[in-house]
């Protein structure tokens, strides 16, 4: 190997020094000449202002002070809950004297009416109706009073013929009461026989329609019914929307009206005597709206035994009554309670007749 091509290691290092040494040399010029990095923060505000047994005693007092508002709050709750109690057994003394004071005035009168028919031999009572018998025996003539308090209006109904459906078909009092399930039940409005069956007479309303059309009042008849309220409605109707504004549910005809408003109106001549006395059915209402049923006893038709029509227009008048109608009467007069014919029916049996009203419990 020649000696040019040949390089030694120390002529290597110095060579490699030579030229490092400006960028060596630079760089202590740029440490000899640059400011080092300094960290700049004011610590002050995060030193404690004052000692932790300080800020300790601060607190303490301020628990203490949340522990007296807490327990001031508890007692004013407790107060609170005391005094709300209170009241509200106030309030519920004050309603309970309200409704009691409230159903005075119906007590009193119900025990005015009461009086004057004596004391009750039988009692049906439920939470749809009550109803009370009394006998009555002014003398002249015997038989019961049947007073009715209607609480639900459904409590009442009438029936129209018999379970076969056929027109003009009839049935006793005692089999209408046993087929629909009813409490009581009384004889009600007319009949016209013809055409192969006993039809109901003149206007006769039923679940909601007419049987055989309205038929305007003519002569002495007049409907009786019941409206959806719970009403006993009737009197005379010569027009179809005079009726239909009292929103019947129910009723029958036959004649005479015996008092209307609380007066007594003029019994028809030949209603005055023919018959002059008759086994009798009347309805009627208080002002109150509770019912009462008279229903007389007579062995005949002929108009030698029952009652006359003045007499108990009279007496329904003594009694209290406001309205009153008479209904079918003579072999046709039944009352019908819990089971059993209450009266004795001049035919010596139940007559079958179109539509009877009903009584439920």
């Amino acid at each position: 190997m020649t000696r040019l091509g040949y390089i030694r290691p120390k002529q290597l290092n110095r060579t490699f020094m030579l030229a490092i040494a400006p960028f060596i040399g630079l760089l202590l010029c740029m440490w000899l000449i640059t400011k080092p990095p300094h960290l700049s923060h004011e610590t002050a505000e995060y030193i404690p202002s004052s000692s932790i047994s300080e800020q300790s005693a601060v607190i303490m007092q301020e628990l203490d002070q949340a522990a007296v508002t807490a327990e001031q709050t508890i007692s004013s709750i407790e107060k609170t809950a005391k005094l709300y109690q209170q009241t509200t057994a106030s309030v519920g003394t004050i309603l309970r004297t309200a409704e009691s004071q409230a159903a005075r005035p119906e007590q009193i009168y119900n025990r005015r009416i009461t009086s004057k028919l004596g004391v009750p031999i039988e009692t049906v009572n439920s939470d749809r109706i009550r109803i009370e018998l009394y006998k009555i025996n002014p003398g002249t003539y015997h038989g019961y009073a049947m007073k009715v308090k209607l609480k639900d209006p459904s409590a009442m109904s009438m029936s129209l013929g018999s379970e076969s459906g056929r027109p003009g078909s009839v049935e006793t009092t005692m089999r209408a009461v046993s087929r629909h399930g009813a409490v009581a039940g009384i004889n009600a409005g007319g009949y016209a026989d013809g055409n192969g069956g006993r039809h109901p007479l003149s206007t006769t309303f039923y679940k909601g329609k007419y049987v055989s059309g309205f038929q305007p009042s003519f002569k002495d008849l007049s409907f009786v019914g019941m409206s959806k309220s719970g009403k006993l409605i009737g009197g005379k109707f010569y027009n179809q929307s005079d009726l239909d504004r009292l929103d019947p549910v129910f009723g029958a005809t036959f004649v005479p009206v015996l008092l209307q408003n609380g007066y007594k109106t003029t019994i028809p001549e030949k209603w005055r005597t023919a018959p002059g006395r008759a086994p009798r059915t009347v309805i009627g209402n208080y002002k109150d709206d509770q019912l009462l049923i008279l229903v007389t006893e007579g062995y005949d038709e002929k108009g030698k035994s029952g009652a006359t029509l003045q007499e108990l227009q009279n007496k329904l008048k003594k009694l209290g009554v406001i309205d009153a109608y008479n209904l079918d009467g003579g072999g046709s007069a039944s009352l019908v309670l819990n089971g059993r014919v209450v009266n004795k029916p001049s035919d010596g049996s139940l007559r079958p007749v179109p539509t009877h009203f009903l009584f439920f419990e």
